[in-house]
């Protein structure tokens, strides 16, 4: 397999640095790759885009700045994997908020190759923590790898029974932080046998508005996700409907109507999810892998607008958005305005921190 960068290390570093300027989700990285084609010529549009939108400065991420970042995983023993390298997981490449960068210690051809996420309560049952170690191990039997998020329970036995044929653990923190500190050793097994990634930079101390993020992750990179234990406020619901709205397959296990944990889950067979007992149930399921090796598309340059982003079309754009999620279609097509004039304009916006985005290509003002 060719590992290789497909890109030159000059447009790696500009990526780099791009994802990391203020303002640049993984959504805005496409959009303004779109728009510009490359990313030393959105680095160099950012502050013009900032200062429409309405705002006098933009921090853009310097040189030195990334080069820090590239050392300080050169350090932990990671490599940095950038949106559009070859190595770049062609699965999670096709979600709309892919990350723009991947933080890998360990395995990185396990990011290649089919996989299913497997994940649960943190605060699960025996029975459901030894259904969760049997489905994962049966599951990399059948030649699957399982992707799961290292947090305690459901997510640690998922790993553990993985661990001879490979899991992979996305973190909400650094590549190089344990958490849950209680999962050293498994961590330390998963760096040695697995693969470990991470869409933060190293040292980054897990916050909780990072577990969502890691969440989509975790689903981005499997062809479907496993719930075994779920309470009705469990992150893995989060994983579950993200995976369904990735076009993924969602499996739950049921379980008692008097257990809280089985809650999550018996909802989730409800809304049509696929009834699980047993990794046959999923192995079944999947009758054609999704090829895990596609090469990536590259962007192609968006044609440049005119002066008609002007305040008038600025002002028309405006009218259409509130604190309340629109689609982007939907502001095209009220507004009777080009879809480079509407992207051009709420990048501006966005960029000023001034707009927020939302799955399902939808979009609302801040504040």
């Amino acid at each position: 397999m060719n590992e290789r960068p497909s890109l030159s290390d000059a447009e790696r570093l500009d990526r780099l640095r791009l994802i990391r300027s203020e303002n640049v989700g993984p959504v805005t990285f496409r959009r303004l790759l779109d728009r510009f084609g490359t990313a030393s010529a959105a680095l160099r549009a950012l502050p013009d885009l900032a200062r429409h939108g309405g705002r006098r400065s933009v921090h853009v991420c310097s040189i030195a700045e990334a080069e820090a970042e590239l050392e300080a995983i050169d350090r932990c023993g990671a490599r940095l994997i950038i949106f559009g390298d070859d190595a770049y997981p062609a699965l999670l490449a096709e979600i709309e908020d892919a990350p723009a960068s991947l933080t890998v210690i360990g395995d990185v051809g396990l990011l290649r190759r089919a996989s299913i996420a497997v994940v649960g309560s943190r605060n699960a049952s025996l029975n459901g923590r030894r259904l969760a170690y049997d489905i994962a191990r049966d599951i990399g039997i059948g030649g699957l790898v399982v992707v799961s998020g290292m947090a305690r329970g459901i997510d640690a036995e998922a790993h553990r029974g993985e661990l001879p044929n490979g899991t992979v653990a996305v973190l909400a923190g650094g590549v190089d932080v344990c958490y849950p500190l209680e999962n050293a050793q498994l961590y330390a097994r998963v760096r040695e046998q697995g693969t470990l990634l991470s869409e933060v930079p190293p040292a980054t101390a897990p916050q909780a508005r990072h577990f969502p993020r890691r969440n989509r992750l975790i689903s981005g990179l499997a062809q479907g996700v496993v719930v075994v234990e779920a309470n009705l406020r469990s992150g893995s619901l989060i994983t579950a409907r993200m995976a369904a709205e990735q076009g993924r397959e969602v499996f739950a296990v049921p379980g008692s109507p008097l257990d809280p944990r089985a809650r999550g889950c018996n909802d989730l067979l409800r809304q049509g999810a696929i009834l699980t007992e047993s990794a046959a149930d999923v192995l079944g399921q999947l009758r054609a892998p999704i090829a895990a090796s596609r090469p990536l598309a590259q962007p192609a340059p968006l044609p440049g607008i005119d002066d008609a982003e002007t305040d008038e079309a600025r002002r028309v754009v405006a009218e259409t958005l509130s604190p309340t999620p629109v689609a982007v279609d939907e502001i095209i097509r009220t507004c009777q305005l080009s879809p480079a004039q509407v992207s051009t304009i709420l990048l501006e916006w966005e960029l000023a921190g001034r707009l927020e985005r939302h799955a399902g290509n939808k979009v609302s003002l801040i504040g």
